[in-house]
């Protein structure tokens, strides 16, 4: 399975900390993770993590929060894949979540929305562009 193609498969983990640097040798250390850095504009390095061995697969990314969100606590999000997130940002509303941020773009990525189930966990939804 591949979880970049198959809708309802958990995709990515992503921290977003106020010390990524601290982040990336915590984890490194602890889990044992390669880190490849990528300049992310606007939020300095995203740091993209995989386990050595595995075909440098890239399992999640550690990253600075947005200066915007600099009073919010670090914290793991997790990402679904879906195969319209227009369509999955509209159902979860009528299911009675909500929808933090409405679907936008991340170029070179795919479609994303963040959204929030009725007992206020919050995740995000990932529309992935295929390979041309």
């Amino acid at each position: 399975m591949n979880p970049f193609q198959t809708p309802g498969a958990m995709s990515w983990a992503e921290l977003m900390t106020s010390d990524a640097e601290a982040a990336v040798r915590f984890y490194g250390e602890l889990l044992g993770w390669q880190m490849k850095g990528m300049p992310m504009e606007g939020m300095g390095t995203y740091h993209v993590c995989s386990v050595p061995g595995h075909d440098d697969q890239p399992i999640g990314g550690i990253c600075n929060r947005p200066p915007q969100e600099a009073s919010q606590p670090p914290a793991w999000g997790v990402y679904a894949t879906v195969a319209d997130v227009e369509a999955t940002a509209a159902r979860c509303t009528a299911l009675g979540g909500t929808v933090c941020a409405a679907p936008f773009d991340v170029p070179g990525v795919g479609r994303m929305a963040v959204l929030q189930d009725p007992q206020g966990a919050v995740f995000q939804v990932m529309q992935y562009e295929m390979p041309a």
